[in-house]
Order: structure tokens, then C-alpha cells, then sequence
């Protein structure tokens, strides 16, 4: 089964976990999408600049450290994804909180690792 999947913070390096995990996911057969700075191509995946309201989403990992995260509190919210994941760096109690309250689970993870270990 697919969860879908949004990278944000999606990178065009290659050197960039984020880049890693759109080729991993998508390894993986799990649909993906990606949001980031600039747009481009990876893989087979567009990293589009602006929100867009995508349906479907099972999944968001982040690639975004804290600082920079709560300009997209509403927009992840609105998602309505079964879950986030922080990858490391990116760890956040204070959305933490505020996805629990909108019944969403957060998980302090590394979206690489899952998948290596099958726990995706």
C-alpha cells in the first residue's frame, strides 16, 4: 500500500537527506511530492515552490529545522495527513502539540532509516 508523501523542504542537491529520501520513496513505490526553495526535478518527482493543496496525503516529512516551520503550521495542518515526521534537526515541541490537537500523529524519526528497516 502507497502512502503518499510530501517532502518539504525538498533540495535539487544531492548531498541533501531530503533529496536522498524523494529516491528512496520513490524506490519504494510510494507516491511522492515535494515542496522546496527552488523548482526543479528528482527523480521522477517535481519540487514545486508553492503550497499546493494536495489531496490524499498520508504522510509529510520535514526537512525544515524549527525556525523556519511554523510559517507552514496551517498549510501541514490543512493537509490533513496521518502523519508527520521530524527528521533530526527538525524536531519541534511546540507543533508537536498543535498536531496532536488536530488529531494528527507527529513522529520524531528518520524517513531514511524507516524505509531502509521496512517500518515506513
Amino acid at each position: 500500500m502507497s502512502k503518499k508523501t510530501l517532502v518539504l523542504g525538498a533540495s535539487l542537491n544531492e548531498e541533501r537527506y531530503s533529496n536522498v529520501a524523494i529516491y528512496k520513496l520513490r524506490k519504494n513505490n510510494i507516491e511522492t511530492v515535494a515542496i522546496g526553495l527552488r523548482e526543479g526535478l528528482v527523480d521522477d518527482v517535481k519540487i514545486h515552490k508553492e503550497w499546493i493543496p494536495f489531496q490524499g496525503i498520508d504522510t509529510v516529512t520535514l526537512y525544515l529545522n524549527a525556525k523556519r516551520q511554523p510559517e507552514y503550521y496551517d498549510y501541514i495542518i490543512s493537509l490533513k495527513p496521518s502523519r508527520v515526521i521530524f527528521n533530526p534537526g527538525t524536531e519541534n515541541p511546540e507543533f508537536y502539540k498543535l498536531l496532536e490537537e488536530n488529531k494528527i500523529k507527529s513522529e520524531v524519526a528518520c524517513t531514511l532509516v524507516l524505509l531502509g528497516t521496512k517500518q515506513y
